[in-house]
């Protein structure tokens, strides 16, 4: 019987396409082509500025340490990619007045014009990728995500020598 026969691959994997990280980066990589494509050729921003631009919008005035922990990049690529933004007159940076150091960034009026244009075009890529599942399937499906998220961060968790956050492929 090979790996791709067997019942249970997931926790008897034998091959590297077993592997339910290498199966769930295929997809990531394959499918975010298109999110790659849309963003750089249409609008002229990188993924990574995408993820930082669509975390914001979800958390307007947020610190960078707080952008760098949602996106799960490490907090220089975020600081690299608000200065990228804020240079392309995305985002706006305002310093407490009580405490320069503490940044609030938000988006400017063209970040949130770019946002809305953007989001509904990704959102239509999600859908097509689910889109070979019923209903069930992607109410099973969304349940066993959160499930799979919830054990990685206890993994995590329990071993203080990982390093967090990743910079999640980017």
């Amino acid at each position: 019987m090979s790996g791709h026969d067997s019942p249970d691959r997931l926790t008897a994997p034998r091959h590297q396409a077993d592997l339910l990280l290498y199966r769930l980066y295929r997809i990531h990589i394959t499918a975010g082509r298109m999110v790659v494509h849309l963003c750089e050729s249409e609008f002229g921003i990188t993924r990574r500025e995408w993820r930082i631009l669509s975390f914001l919008a979800e958390r307007e005035g947020a610190l960078s340490s707080q952008l760098a922990q949602h996106a799960m990049l490490d907090r220089a690529r975020t600081s690299r990619t608000l200065t990228s933004l804020a240079a392309k007159k995305l985002v706006v940076r305002q310093p407490r007045p009580s405490d320069r150091r503490e940044v609030h960034v938000y988006l400017s009026e063209e970040g949130r014009r770019l946002y809305g244009e953007i989001y509904p075009r990704v959102a239509a890529i999600n859908r097509e990728l689910v889109a070979g599942l019923d209903a069930a399937q992607r109410t099973q499906l969304d349940a066993m995500v959160d499930a799979l998220q919830a054990q990685a961060s206890r993994m995590v968790d329990q071993r203080p020598e990982t390093p967090w956050p990743v910079d999640g492929g980017d």
